[in-house]
């Protein structure tokens, strides 16, 4: 799959598609929270079928993602538990994120999202009466109090901070052990990007940073966040870490790092960037 993203041809209720409206295409196939994937030569890979699999049967869940490269991309949650064809196999989504493309693992994590939250808003918030599905947009509407409803997408930034040199790096009770990563929170309402990035860090390790630099994004499944990446320099303070969630920070040249995340997330892009920018301790600006 070339880097060329997904292109929609025209949205496709879901309340409109029916098995017999589907075509060949791409297939983002869920099973439980499990996905269907080809056995291909060089690894997983996204199913293509020439023809709609019989296998569907009646599905719980149809709906039309858009074009690639002219192919049709559908996403369906299967009614009951069916075997994988030969050829193919059950995943979890986590582990595909460093065997996809960029491209593929995006286009995967999309079907995923919007078959999850299909299946898990199907009721009003406000009120509790069954939404009904809009036809002109991906949203669910309240016919009681008009309450409208979309995918829900949390936004978290996550910010490589730069020190005469050396990289912020710290270790998550929740990480594996030996494991560092850069400095991530979610967006609170209300507050700007740069706002919360100089939050999460000055609650997380106490630090106050300047010169916040927007370095770009990447959607993340897990379970429906849009990671935004930045750029910043240390601005005074002395590390402490909050003992809730990071046990141990400290900053780091290129040539020191402990582990850090494996390739295939914004994470990863930030800390290669930074060793790009800075291979032997190089103090310059951001």
């Amino acid at each position: 799959m070339q880097n060329k993203g997904l292109f929609s041809s025209g949205y496709i209720s879901p309340g409109k598609i029916s098995a017999k409206s589907l075509t060949p295409g791409i297939y983002i196939i869920v099973n439980d929270n499990n996905i269907l994937m080809e056995r291909g030569k060089n690894g997983p890979a996204l199913p293509f079928f020439s023809t709609p699999p019989a296998f569907l049967g009646a599905p719980k869940s149809l709906h039309y993602l858009g074009e690639d490269e002219g192919r049709p991309c559908w996403a369906v949650e299967l009614a009951y538990d069916v075997p994988a064809p030969e050829g193919y196999y059950y995943s979890e989504l986590r582990p595909l994120v460093n065997l996809l493309d960029e491209e593929s693992f995006s286009l995967l994590g999309r079907g995923f999202q919007i078959v999850d939250w299909e299946r898990t808003h199907n009721f009003c918030g406000r009120c509790g009466a069954a939404l009904d599905q809009i036809d002109h947009e991906r949203s669910k509407k309240c016919p009681a109090c008009g309450l409208l409803a979309f995918p829900k997408i949390s936004p978290a930034v996550i910010t490589a901070v730069v020190r005469d040199g050396k990289l912020l790096l710290a270790h998550n009770k929740n990480f594996k052990a030996g494991m560092y990563s850069l400095i991530a929170g979610y967006v609170e309402p209300g507050e700007s990007l740069e706002h919360a990035v100089a939050r999460e860090i000055k609650e997380e390790v106490s630090i106050d940073v300047k010169n916040i630099r927007y370095f770009g994004s990447q959607p993340w499944p897990f379970p429906h966040s849009i990671m935004l990446g930045f750029t910043a320099e240390y601005a005074g303070g002395e590390i402490r870490e909050d003992g809730v969630e990071i046990e141990d920070a400290g900053f780091y040249t290129a040539g020191d790092f402990p582990m850090v995340p494996s390739k295939g997330s914004i994470s990863r892009k930030l800390i290669d960037w930074f060793t790009e920018a800075f291979p032997a301790g190089n103090s310059r600006k951001v």
